[in-house]
């Protein structure tokens, strides 16, 4: 269901996204909805992690998130 919506925007941004939404051959109204659409449903999807991703949390020690550390311990010690 559509319903009306008026705006108050400055003069050279309704320009600007007019030009935009003609070059990308889509409405302004399109546009702007994709984008609120976009802001409402984002944080949703970022907060919500699967079960098989929850599964693996902590599955990978912390120490070997560094393998940088241990290999220059190794060169450390083979040309010390």
């Amino acid at each position: 269901m559509n319903t009306k919506l008026t705006l108050n925007l400055d003069k050279d941004v309704i320009e600007e996204a007019k030009t935009y939404a003609k070059d990308h051959k889509v409405s302004l109204s399109k546009l702007i909805e994709n984008y609120l659409n976009s802001l409402t449903t984002s944080k949703e999807k970022s907060r919500k992690v699967s079960p098989l991703v929850e599964s693996l949390t902590g599955v990978i020690p912390s120490e070997a998130q560094d393998d940088r550390k241990g290999y220059r311990e190794f060169i450390s010690k083979k040309y010390s």
